[in-house]
């Protein structure tokens, strides 16, 4: 909140602001005392008596009401002197709060499978990503109440008995506690288990898609950049590797380059599952699809180092490195790569052990390949720039870039008369302890199977 010339007050919440020009004091003094402090009825209704008279009690009332419905104030749930449960909203505007939803008397109810619980501001907060509001928890107990609503179906006996409260008190702390969907009726329970489209979806997968789609929330998500003051490393000092053992690649011409038209080679594009083990892919192969999916063209803007890849990508920054995996090419040695692209040569980073065939033996099952992958390419993402400057939707952008990066891949491959395939999911953790990766810092988000085409032909779309 900040104050304006004249007694007017700005609320400021993520990337909302209402103005609330010329208050009187009574109003005023309502607003700023909540800043600090939790307010009653009663104590408004003294605070604005006393500077104002009965006269101007409504007035306050009811832009203390519009604010609630609009969800730019925080609500307590007190019995008594005893505050044991805060109200948080998630979102901002007139489709902020949810629906109340009543206990019934005798009704059991569980915890939503989708409810978490966080530290957040020096207090416990519980939220389910179904919800607009959230659930604070000042009083202790209220968090064994969660607790024990996970191991079995619990009402109004079993919440009294907890928070040590009577049972009208328990009525209305169930009554928030399944408004803001962290307690469900045992059918809600059930479907969220076992009926689509809720069954379908794991937690994480859940709060990862509402966390970075501002629809049920209000905080902040974009281009903020709230951590612009942290250093942040060159984009070509990052991609390189020095001090390791490196191999140049060639650089392929323009004459060399496969050139079939875009929509030619999108109709032949496929996943190719076989590859040519009699003919492996060449380092001069290597080296051109390299080339043409990853190169590094470095640009100056505004006195930092950056670069432009040959495909899109968040804010330019580039954040993708590929890591190949040599297990069968002509002219190359076995083992794992670093590609550094602004340079165009391969760091060697481990030779062929039991790690890089587990990493092998991961990939060939996950895209059920008759054999282990000529090169398997690991993508990963440097996620640093990206949360400098992005909030909210960081991880989700490098999973975009690696799908855009992905195709890319796919298509300069069926240029090439290649066999490319996408996989699922790898061996992160072989990987990352062969690469000596801060996995919080770098992760493999992708991976991606290269090889020669069977001369017959065989694919799998």
């Amino acid at each position: 909140m900040t104050e304006e010339p004249g007694g007017g007050l700005v609320l400021e919440q993520s990337r909302y602001r209402l103005r609330l020009p010329g208050l009187e004091a009574g109003r005023r003094a309502v607003l700023l005392r909540m800043v600090e402090n939790w307010l009653s009825d009663l104590q408004i209704a003294q605070l604005v008596t006393g500077l104002e008279g009965d006269s101007r009690l409504l007035p306050a009332q009811l832009l203390v009401r519009r604010l609630l419905l609009h969800s730019w104030l925080e609500r307590r749930l007190s019995i008594g002197s005893r505050a044991v449960l805060d109200v948080v909203p998630r979102r901002i505007g007139s489709q902020s709060v949810p629906p109340q939803r009543r206990h019934s008397a005798g009704a059991l109810y569980r915890l939503s499978r989708f409810a978490v619980l966080r530290a957040e501001q020096g207090r416990m907060v519980a939220y389910s990503p179904l919800s607009t509001v959230g659930i604070s928890c000042p009083e202790f107990r209220l968090t064994a109440v969660l607790a024990r609503a996970c191991e079995e179906e619990i009402g109004l006996g079993e919440v009294a008995e907890e928070l040590g409260i009577d049972q009208s008190a328990a009525g209305l702390l169930l009554d928030e506690l399944l408004s803001a969907r962290l307690l469900l009726t045992p059918v809600e329970a059930e479907a969220e288990t076992r009926a689509a489209p809720m069954a379908l979806w794991s937690a994480e997968e859940l709060w990862l898609h509402d966390r970075s789609r501002p629809e049920r929330h209000a905080a902040p998500i974009g281009a903020t950049d709230r951590f612009r003051a942290l250093i942040e490393e060159d984009l070509v000092q990052a991609a390189a590797i020095d001090g390791r053992p490196s191999i140049a690649l060639p650089t392929p011409s323009c004459a060399t380059q496969a050139s079939g038209s875009l929509s030619a080679v999108m109709s032949r594009r496929r996943s190719v599952r076989r590859h040519d083990d009699s003919r492996p892919v060449t380092v001069e192969q290597l080296g051109e699809f390299l080339h043409r999916v990853q190169r590094l063209e470095p640009r100056d803007r505004d006195g930092r180092v950056t670069g432009v890849r040959p495909y899109p990508g968040a804010g330019g920054l580039g954040e993708l490195e590929i890591y190949p995996l040599v297990s069968r090419c002509v002219g190359m040695p076995r083992g794992l790569y670093h590609y550094d692209s602004a340079q165009h040569r391969l760091a060697m980073l481990a030779g062929p052990g039991p790690e890089t065939e587990r990493m092998l033996s991961f990939a060939r099952a996950t895209a059920t390949m008759p054999g282990p992958p000529q090169v398997l390419f690991v993508i990963t993402a440097r996620v640093g720039p990206l949360m400098r400057k992005y909030e909210g939707i960081p991880y989700a952008l490098a999973l975009k870039d690696a799908g855009i990066l992905t195709a890319w891949m796919y298509l300069v491959a069926t240029d090439m008369g290649l066999a490319p395939c996408a996989l699922g999911a790898g061996d992160a953790a072989s990987f990352s302890a062969l690469a000596g990766l801060d996995t919080l810092a770098e992760p493999a988000i992708a991976e991606f199977a290269l090889g020669s085409r069977s001369p017959d032909g065989r694919e799998q779309a």
